[in-house]
């Protein structure tokens, strides 16, 4: 275990001290954080008009791995970020 010796240090400046470091280190983490959002979810209605297809391209597309489904009561959904993502870009 290392020990600190703080001669001839005001506690004052020490407070200040230790401040400036947590308020750095705060800063610094608040950069790189970002909050968690819960993912949205669309249903085949949606995602038919979101890509502008038809609603067989939605089953022929999940059926193909393209897109991915999750099922919940019986209902198939599809989360919004996961339809983004597989919209590329084409080079021309």
């Amino acid at each position: 275990m290392q020990q600190i010796q703080f001669i001839g240090l005001e506690p004052n400046t020490l407070l200040d001290l230790i401040d400036e470091k947590v308020n750095k280190r705060l800063e610094k983490f608040r950069k790189h954080f970002q909050p968690k959002e819960p993912p949205e979810y669309l249903t085949r209605n949606e995602v038919a008009e979101m890509l502008k297809i038809n609603l067989s391209s939605v089953h022929n597309w999940t059926k193909k791995g393209i897109l991915t489904s999750y099922q919940c009561g019986g209902k198939i959904y599809y989360k919004r970020a996961e339809v983004e993502s597989q919209i590329i870009e084409l080079k021309k």
